[in-house]
């Protein structure tokens, strides 16, 4: 597209050639009459000057006079003529073209450049500026344009900011969303959603959900808020890789201040580790109420029973006696865990870390079990490095050891052996417990260190433990840094491994 300026001069220069040539055409045809005008003008000022000399002319004498002044050289006068003509125009020319090319380019040039910032404005080059500089009233428009281009730049970087912090939050919050248009047709699902649900973004977006191929129980719940057209909450159950997850799903219509039907939005959370945080504590409360019963009911059961005559046979009474003696030392014990438990819990416990030699913490924690050792006619091996130092509490990482050989004894039988072992494996100390016992399933060790927890619970209970050791031991390996891992096989024994970080050198 040509600029204004150019069109303008383009036009000014074509009149003023037109003009000019035409003016020079003119004089060119009027040349003749004025060299005729001047010829007989000549030879009428010949024939008076004779008269007055006293010489008179005929007619016909004048004439030929006349027509001999006009045909004496008469190619000179029309090409002088003619070349003044063109010399004059031509410079008239060049000057006005200079002129106007100078008003032009003041007045013109900027209403073209503000024209040209304008259309790119126009097509989102919001980069785009008006360079002019030259003082007068078009610098105030040059400058207004400059300035409306700069605003629309930084409201468009502002839009993208606000966008991208938007599809950021949008693609990492904790939750699924999707949205559904006008038409039924999937507009937006977020990373969440669709990992929860198994799909691919570019196969989601553009198709109906009907056709999306969604969890029934989801299509179910759209299909009531579009006809509702009213906010609708649910629990549902979605199979996804990791099994089954419990969703609670939010799912509204989208209606604009007009009351025009937009589309449907529905947000999506994940609520499986609630649920089962829920379960565990339904199963905590139960189990302890289960734990404390049964003792205290024993305990209320022989007193009373001691109580109704039975004190006056003195074998008798001291056989209820024991009894009521050991079933308060294993609620005493329960009591002592759940506390420990409780304890170690507690936001804000800190343990007493320092660099702790491995062999020392094993020997103290084989002395430990030494009487349990006895009584069922077992053996420990130990195998470990002279110096192995880590860093970590040792009076509770006796503790874990105390409570892995004890299992370990419980659920052996009598003289098997015991392995414990201790190795430095890539910044880590492992130290693990093997014994010979009756293993665990494949299918329980998930659930091994919940409290409460236990894999033969008949026999468990017949151990004396309280089933919440396991559990204390997982705490504090978590709290050292460290972790502990579960190797079995039922029928010929288990290996507990703990891997505790080194002390620094």
């Amino acid at each position: 597209m040509k600029s204004l300026q150019r069109q303008l001069f383009l036009a000014f220069t074509l009149i003023m050639a037109l003009t000019l040539g035409g003016l020079a055409i003119v004089l060119g045809q009027t040349f003749p009459i004025l060299q005729l005008q001047e010829s007989s003008s000549e030879s009428d000022s010949i024939v008076r000057h004779l008269d007055e000399m006293g010489i008179a002319m005929e007619n016909s004498e004048r004439e030929e006079l006349r027509q001999r002044i006009a045909g004496e050289d008469p190619g000179v006068a029309p090409v002088q003529f003619l070349r003044l003509i063109v010399i004059v125009f031509t410079v008239a020319f060049i000057v006005t073209v200079i002129v106007f090319h100078r008003l032009t380019d003041r007045y013109i040039r900027p209403i073209d450049l503000v024209t040209a910032t304008t259309m790119e404005l126009a097509k989102g080059n919001y980069s785009a500026r008006a360079g002019w500089t030259a003082p007068g009233t078009q610098l105030g428009m040059v400058t207004a344009v400059n300035a409306l281009a700069r605003n629309l730049q930084e409201m468009e970087s502002m839009r993208e900011t606000e966008a991208e912090r938007l599809e950021t939050l949008i693609a990492n919050m904790g939750s699924g969303l999707l949205m559904i248009g006008r038409n039924s047709e999937i507009s937006m699902a977020n990373s969440f959603f669709l990992n929860q649900i198994g799909k691919d973004d570019d196969r989601l977006i553009g198709i109906p959900y009907k056709a999306a191929a969604l969890p029934e129980a989801l299509v179910i719940l759209i299909d009531t808020v579009s006809i509702r057209e009213k906010p609708v909450t649910e629990q549902i159950d979605i199979i996804a890789e990791t099994g089954i997850r419990t969703m609670a799903v939010y799912s509204a219509p989208v209606i604009d201040k007009h009351g025009g039907w937009l589309g449907i939005v529905v947000v999506m959370h994940d609520i499986s580790e609630l649920i089962r945080l829920e379960k565990i504590r339904k199963d905590f409360v139960a189990n302890v109420s289960h734990e404390l019963r049964t003792p205290v009911t024993s305990i209320k059961g022989f007193s009373e029973t001691l109580m109704d005559g039975a004190i006056q046979d003195e074998s008798a009474a001291m056989q209820f006696l024991e009894i009521i003696h050991g079933e308060s030392g294993r609620l005493e014990m329960l009591i002592e865990d759940l506390l420990d438990l409780s304890k170690i819990e507690k936001e804000g416990y800190v343990l007493r870390l320092q660099p702790v030699n491995v062999n020392e913490v094993i020997e103290r924690s084989v002395r430990s079990i030494s009487g349990r050792l006895k009584n069922r006619e077992m053996t420990v091996e130990v195998d470990y490095p002279h110096e192995l130092l880590i860093k970590a509490d040792p009076e509770r990482l006796v503790q874990v050891l105390v409570n892995l050989l004890t299992n370990a004894v419980s659920y052996s039988k009598p003289g098997t052996l015991i392995k414990v072992t201790a190795a430095e494996t890539a910044g880590m100390a492992s130290i693990s417990v093997t014994d010979q016992g009756i293993g665990i399933p494949a299918e329980e060790l998930p659930r091994l260190f919940e409290r409460f927890y236990r894999v033969d619970k008949a026999r468990s209970r017949d151990s004396g433990g309280t089933g919440l050791g396991l559990s204390i031991v997982k705490h504090l390996v978590d709290l050292h840094g460290g972790t502990i891992t579960v190797e079995s096989e039922p029928g010929k024994g288990s290996t507990f491994t703990v891997s505790i970080p080194l002390a620094d050198k």
